[in-house]
């Protein structure tokens, strides 16, 4: 049963910077495609940003495209979500899962294995 485990969230001004990395238990990064998620109060999970098996393809929601850049290092079975330029409508917990497909529609994402705790990203204004 792989679990993952999110961590780099936290309280950035908007403008700033964060970056998120996701690990998993039993999960490596070099034969799954990965995807980050995130879920804002009173919203439904949506997808972020996915990245292939291959490191070679990556694919993002419209709104945060040109900001936030997916990338992953096999020798340590980290994904990472680079996120710049933040703004406040970023605020969600972000999480991370192995995906069925990438590159893909956001809306088409799914989720391969279970959701861990997720990351609170928090962008004050």
């Amino acid at each position: 049963q792989v679990q993952v485990v999110e961590s780099g969230g936290g309280l950035v001004q908007a403008g700033g910077s964060l970056t998120l990395s996701c690990t998993g238990s039993g999960l490596r990064t070099d034969l799954n495609n990965m995807g980050w998620f995130r879920q804002a109060p009173a919203n439904e999970r949506e997808g972020v940003s996915c990245i292939d098996w291959r490191g070679r393809n990556t694919a993002y929601a419209d709104s945060v495209k040109g900001r936030f850049t997916i990338s992953t290092d096999n020798s340590k079975n980290t994904l990472y979500l680079q996120m710049n330029s933040l703004k406040p409508e970023d605020t969600a917990m972000y999480y991370c899962a192995a995906v069925a497909m990438c590159p893909t529609t956001m809306p088409d994402m799914r989720a391969r294995t279970n959701w861990g705790q997720g990351t609170q990203v928090t962008v004050s204004s």
